[in-house]
């Protein structure tokens, strides 16, 4: 047709102008595609845990079971009739089962989720189905089917699974403006949870790694958006040159954390010397020291910069009805077990049914053998004849049946030959009906009783596919790791104080200390400004410095002791501070403020300490006393922008050091947090004990060991072998009551440490591998209860410890605490008496230590801005 034709064609017209906006296609194809890649290809369905994948291959593969396994070639081939996204995809899917090691039974190289080695090829690899996912899984006559894409075959919309798969799994998945991420959990809290669900009971469970490891769980919200995790490798302590990591985070391979543990060492942030990967049947990481680096900062260096944490971000998201839905694991799980509550009823329905028509069948031949009808159908000519003549012969029965009779029925009879006639038994037919009849009472009970019966199912399945299933991962609660305190120090601080430029590129001029990148410096210039930026490589902070440190924020045993002349007044005013937080590149005022204000004197102390100095007035002051001292124990600490109080009306010629001072701070009060196993000065946890600089940690462990440490903060502790943590007293005896594994008797012994070596482990009971430190107290008349087994008897006894044994060296065997089996044993609470304020590693420095508040000549009790002339 010609152009012409069309124009002048009326019918033509409206089609050749018709026109459908892009914007109306793009939305509609848009969200076609949104759609299907949410339903079919992302997101798991909350009724059997799969994604269509998944769903298709299990399908396939209970198609193909024998018993024996098959090419996983095979397998692909087999469920490319119902998924039709192509064969890569599908072997994807098929190895992501086989490594979760629940549904399906591997053989040959599938890879190594540890190591992130892949699976061989799939014409090398075979599967086949687990006992389990048989028995779980699948029932034909449960499932609700559909047909496959192409109209051919016939699929599983989901499968009928009794068990909460989902979250025994997890399933990650990225779909459009959507994604759902739900985190494995242990086989067998997961069937505890829903026997507490079926009890009408709270549950609440926890993910469970098949990496091991340690997880924090305080924020995981359930699963839900917006909660978080972390988890931690499981780092040990070889020797003090050796680390060994034993288990990684879920997510990390041991390739993927040797490269972070690399990078971290390249940028400086740790310092190691070698890393080697031991890896084989179990997680070994070797992780070699460089001189002087210490073990217990390197922890915690690893698990700042490097893959030894991760933090997880789960999401749960399912498909409930062809939607998107986000829930709680704890929802998930409740729906599952009600799934499976429903299917069980379901199956004993199916099954009560099959009973009632094979009672019905055995009831209708026992009739029709017995009383002889097959032979008055013998001169039936026709069809209809023989159906009514059968039909009349069980006219007198039909009142005991539990249905009608129908025609089905009597044809049913009519094929029975003439073989099983003649040898019919009428006591064996009774006793199958017999077996049927309490089977059938059987499931009348179950379905009467379900929630019992489906409790039974939960516990029988952990009875058969339990064994090796037991929680991988460790729960704990971590603590804050702070990545400046624990970073190694990878540069150097140099200062060029008249010009004003602070950095480690500045090699050329003064050392300050060693650093790291990620610390901040604190600057205090003549003019009394003080600044803190962040380190860098060469950074302008002002001339005229006279002090750059670095900083550390919070520090409250950081104190300043500070005199400066007042430019307003002329007045020399005196303050002690602290600078405890600040905005970074802002500059504060030390002074008033006012114009001509500058330092005449500045110490930064660590501990608080308040030294004595010497003023020296001009000689033309018309003071009477032109040199005296004055002690910064007289005034207390304030804050930065405190004006102070004045030292002197008079000009000042010099300052002058004269003697060192004490802390007027007191000691450092230290706790110890059980949970984390760390040691803190927030008042978390229990406290210890109050710290000068010598004083120790003793640390008493279940194995039979003790150590003596420092009171460091970055100390780690392995909380669960704790048995005893507590400041150290040279005085004090200890009392320890342990079970030697050699004689299988209770031991006592006395003793006083006597070792000085810190951080090093000292074995003090026998050395068999079955010995235990059961009691331990340093308490002076320490007791315990004893339960004994005399005979077919028990008796309670108590003893004093420090009457049954004198002290002795550490490591003395002891005595016997019994000659009889001992049941139980108790440490009885003990009255306390106050301790001697010295008790530290050297008792006899007596005298030395001040009291919290004490001073040593005056205090000034004044607001930060009133002022005192003190000469």
């Amino acid at each position: 047709m010609s152009e012409d034709s069309n124009i002048n064609n009326p019918e033509s017209e409206g089609t050749l102008h018709e026109s459908i906006p892009v914007t109306g296609m793009y939305k509609d194809w848009f969200l076609d595609y949104a759609s299907y890649v949410i339903l079919e290809r992302a997101v798991p369905a909350i009724e059997d845990g799969l994604k269509p994948v998944q769903c298709r291959i299990l399908h396939a593969m209970k198609e193909m079971d024998d018993g024996r396994f098959n090419k996983v070639a095979n397998i692909i081939g087999q469920s490319m009739q119902y998924h039709p996204h192509g064969d890569a995809s599908i072997g994807d899917a098929i190895v992501n089962l086989g490594q979760k090691e629940l549904l399906i039974e591997t053989q040959g190289n599938w890879g190594d989720i540890r190591t992130g080695d892949g699976a061989a090829a799939s014409r090398y690899i075979e599967a086949r189905l687990s006992k389990f996912a048989l028995e779980v899984v699948f029932n034909a006559q449960t499932t609700d089917w559909q047909l496959s894409y192409d109209g051919r075959k016939k699929e599983p919309v989901t499968l009928p699974v009794k068990f909460p798969l989902l979250l025994a799994q997890g399933v990650e998945g990225i779909a459009v403006g959507l994604s759902t991420k739900i985190l494995p959990h242990n086989f067998i809290e997961l069937i505890e949870g829903s026997i507490q669900i079926l009890k009408g009971e709270k549950t609440n469970i926890q993910p469970d790694f098949p990496t091991g490891g340690l997880a924090d769980f305080t924020e995981y919200n359930e699963g839900l958006r917006g909660g978080r995790i972390k988890v931690r490798a499981r780092i040990e302590e070889g020797d003090n040159k050796t680390l060994l990591i034993k288990d990684i985070p879920f997510g990390v391979t041991t390739n993927t954390l040797i490269e972070s543990i690399i990078k971290a060492n390249d940028k400086g942030k740790i310092k190691i010397k070698k890393v080697v990967d031991n890896t084989a049947k179990d997680v070994e990481i070797q992780i070699q020291l460089a001189p002087g680096q210490s073990p217990d900062m390197t922890i915690d260096a690893l698990y700042a910069f490097t893959d030894c944490e991760v933090s997880i971000s789960p999401n749960a998201c399912v498909i409930i009805e062809d939607r998107p839905v986000f829930l709680s694991v704890n929802k998930i799980l409740e729906y599952n077990t009600k799934q499976t509550k429903a299917l069980l009823k379901r199956e004993l329905e199916i099954r009560k049914g099959e009973l009632l028509e094979k009672l019905l069948f055995s009831s209708l031949e026992k009739i029709f053998i017995e009383n002889r009808i097959y032979r008055d159908i013998e001169e039936c000519e026709t069809w209809e004849s023989v159906i009514q003549t059968i039909d009349k012969g069980l006219e007198p029965f039909k009142p005991n049946f539990y249905r009608e009779i129908t025609t089905e029925d009597i044809v049913r009879l009519t094929e029975i030959r003439i073989k099983r006639i003649s040898k019919f038994d009428a006591f064996k037919a009774d006793e199958l009906m017999r077996k049927l009849e309490e089977e059938l009472k059987e499931v009348n009970y179950n379905l009467k009783h379900l929630t019992e019966y489906a409790v039974n199912y939960y516990q029988n399945l952990i009875a058969k596919y339990g064994k090796g299933r037991e929680r991988k991962t460790e729960i704990r609660t971590f603590d804050t790791i702070q990545a400046t305190f624990v970073a190694a120090n990878n540069a150097k601080l140099y200062v060029n104080k008249a010009d004003g430029f602070v950095g480690y590129g500045l090699k050329k001029d003064e050392f300050v200390c060693d650093c790291s990148d990620l610390d901040d410096v604190i600057v205090i210039r003549r003019d009394g400004k003080c600044v803190v930026s962040k380190i860098q490589e060469k950074g302008f902070l002002g001339k005229d410095i006279i002090h750059v440190a670095i900083f550390r924020k919070g520090d409250e045993r950081m104190v300043y002791n500070l005199i400066y002349l007042d430019g307003g007044s002329g007045k020399s005013m005196v303050k002690r501070f602290q600078v405890l937080a600040v905005t970074r590149d802002r500059e504060y005022d030390l002074t008033k403020g006012t114009k001509g204000s500058k330092i005449m004197y500045l110490t930064p102390n660590p501990n608080g300490e308040a030294e004595i100095v010497t003023v020296y007035l001009t000689q033309g002051a018309k003071a009477r006393v032109k040199v005296f001292d004055f002690d910064f124990s007289t005034i207390e600490i304030k804050g930065r922008s405190a004006g102070g109080n004045i030292l002197t009306r008079y000009p000042v010629r010099k300052i002058q050091w004269k003697m060192e001072g004490v802390s007027t701070l007191g000691g450092l009060n230290v706790y110890y947090d059980s949970s984390v196993g760390r040691l803190n000065t927030d008042q978390r946890g229990k406290l210890i004990g109050n710290f000068l600089g010598d004083d120790r940690i003793l640390v008493f462990y279940k194995n039979g060991e003790y150590e003596l440490t420092t009171f460091e903060v970055t100390n780690r502790y392995e909380a669960s072998e704790v048995l005893l943590i507590e400041k150290f007293n040279l005085k004090k005896v200890v009392s320890a009551v342990y079970f030697d594994g050699a004689s299988k008797t209770y031991y006592v012994k006395r003793f006083q440490i006597e070792t000085t070596t810190l951080n090093k482990k000292f074995h003090f009971i026998s050395d068999h591998k079955q010995s235990k430190l059961k009691i331990i107290s340093t308490e002076k008349q320490p007791q315990v209860k004893a339960i004994l087994e005399k005979g077919n008897e028990t008796e309670e006894h108590e003893y004093d410890l420090d009457m049954l044994i004198d002290v002795k060296g550490w490591k003395a065997l002891g005595n016997r605490l019994s000659s009889f089996p001992i049941k139980e044993l108790t440490l009885l609470e003990s009255v306390k008496e106050e301790e001697p304020e010295n008790s530290s590693e050297n008792p006899d420095k007596e005298g030395d230590d001040l009291e919290v508040g004490t001073t040593v000549e005056m205090k000034i009790k004044k607001e930060d801005d009133e002022q005192m002339d003190l000469f």
